[in-house]
């Protein structure tokens, strides 16, 4: 911890004179991470890993070093490096705020606006250089030429750059083309937490994806995670005891451990156990009254449903099945899986395979009071949507229909849906469901395994990760019902309409 009576260097003076200007105060963590930029910087140390939990203001803290940097050298180039461009942006604007406003800055911003635009900018310098004083950058984006003195690398690693080993590999092949952009004795500076046991910032070799070193190795090092090694908040301010706790339940232990603590985490630890599911026998309890439509299980008043359709041909006996499963929520927050239904065709009905797969989800929905269903549309399954919609009102089902696109590795879902909820003993699962494949799947599922069956298991993940749907309208147009007429009530709890004068001018 910083000693309050020290005299603070001068990127720490720095940063506190930002935030007098911004009216807030300097956390003893920021004062910590401020003076060893400096002392790094100022020692020539030119291999930087900067690790900090999320929330911790990092970045910030960065685009401040960034602007100290340029008042103190006007003629460095600063590269910004992150995995989507956007974020890239974000720390380049930060840093010309601060620019334009800073006391130490004052006459650094150029009088040509084209040398102050969104991706890049360039303060008032006496040597005539190419590349711009800051560049903001994506990971896919081409650098080939680009020349700079401080590589900053913010969040290069996020799931969509390390869910499987090829993204991986990528990832590290980018990387390795900062040797050709840095000059000689230019500084890299990675920032970031890990999102993968083989993360980028792994202090030891992973030889099991053919690293002999670390992949930062001869880095200098700062982890700052948010618990110290007496269990206490680096930032009481803003996590204390009853934060930290909050965030340890909805984050669940494996991504509180990578984003929090700063632990690659093993996804193989991540092993769902099915011995965590809160088992139940009730039935939905369908209530009118008073005008009123309701919802209850075991007396708990359900508040909003997801339903998760994951396609396949279901095939009796072979091949990917086709699972439908159904999660409600109650006003406590807690989850109860309450049905799944993995779907066969009868192949001696003349009927289309996928018109009897349709036909079996519009039971599962009517039967369970769903109001919409949500349909994964890779593969097979964008050509249901559309035939699912026929179906339901040829049935009289009330129900909208979803669709949906999965762009994340299948594990990373699953893991990431079952992890907290599970930890946090919120999942009830109905005992159908515990007499069902689902269990079997959940305790013979590993990360990666070919041979597991995890279709029920995608299911599940699919209605814990989307947003439960609370309709505040019987579905209309398209997805309709032709002549069955709406209940009197919303089981929902929606509120009702309510028309607001609006007779003012703004």
């Amino acid at each position: 911890m910083t000693d309050p009576q020290a005299e603070p260097g001068a990127f720490q003076a720095f940063v506190r004179a930002w935030n007098v200007l911004q009216n807030l105060p300097t956390p003893d963590l920021h004062a910590e991470i401020a003076d060893w930029l400096e002392a790094r910087w100022r020692s020539g140390d030119r291999k930087l890993l900067l690790m900090a939990f999320r929330g911790s203001g990092k970045s910030t803290l960065v685009g401040l070093f960034c602007a100290w940097v340029l008042s103190e050298t006007p003629d460095l180039r600063i590269l910004v490096l992150a995995a989507e461009l956007g974020l890239a942006r974000k720390l380049v604007r930060n840093a010309k705020r601060i620019i334009e406003r800073h006391p130490a800055c004052e006459g650094m911003k150029p009088a040509r606006p084209d040398q102050w635009a969104s991706e890049h900018f360039t303060v008032n310098r006496e040597t005539e250089l190419r590349d711009p004083s800051m560049l903001a950058k994506g990971m896919e984006a081409n650098v080939t030429g680009a020349r700079a003195d401080l590589v900053i690398c913010d969040d290069v690693e996020v799931p969509r750059t390390c869910a499987t080993a090829h993204l991986r590999e990528t990832l590290r092949e980018r990387l390795h083309e900062i040797d050709y952009i840095l000059v000689p004795g230019g500084t890299a500076l990675y920032l970031g937490t890990p999102h993968s046991y083989f993360s980028i910032y792994a202090k030891e070799a992973r030889p099991e994806a053919g690293e002999e070193t670390p992949f930062l190795t001869g880095y200098e090092r700062l982890a700052m995670p948010l618990l110290d090694a007496d269990g206490a908040s680096r930032w009481p301010e803003r996590f204390d005891a009853r934060a930290v706790a909050e965030l340890q339940r909805r984050a669940g232990p494996n991504k509180f451990k990578s984003q929090m603590l700063l632990m690659p985490v093993n996804e193989g630890e991540g092993r769902l156990d099915p011995d965590r599911l809160r088992p139940y026998a009730a039935d939905l309890d369908y209530r009118r009254g008073n005008g009123e439509a309701r919802l209850f299980l075991q007396e708990r008043r359900l508040v909003s449903a997801s339903c998760f359709w994951d396609p396949a041909y279901g095939a009796p006996n072979g091949g990917d099945a086709s699972v439908v499963a159904a999660v409600f929520t109650d006003m406590d927050g807690d989850y109860w899986l309450h049905a799944i239904r993995y779907l066969e065709h009868d192949p001696r009905d003349t009927t289309d395979e996928a018109t009897q797969l349709c036909r079996r989800v519009a039971d599962f929905a009517d039967a369970n009071h769903l109001p919409a269903v949500m349909v994964e549309t890779n593969g097979l399954g964008r050509f249901l949507p559309g035939l699912l919609r026929k179906v339901m009102r040829e049935t009289e089902t009330a129900a909208s229909v979803i669709e949906h696109h999965s762009r994340r590795a299948k594990a990373e879902r699953i893991l990431d849906a079952f992890d907290a909820v599970l930890a946090a003993g919120r999942l009830h699962a109905h005992q159908d469901v515990l007499d069902s494949a689902f269990v079997t799947e959940m305790r013979e599922w590993r990360p990666g395994a070919a041979q597991a069956r995890d279709d029920g298991l995608d299911a599940v993940a699919g209605c814990l990760l989307n947003e439960p749907v609370r309709l505040h309208r019987w579905p209309t147009g398209a997805d309709a019902p032709r002549r069955r007429a709406p209940p009197p009530g919303n089981w929902r709890g929606a509120a009702p309409a309510y028309n607001a004068q609006t007779d003012f001018d703004i």
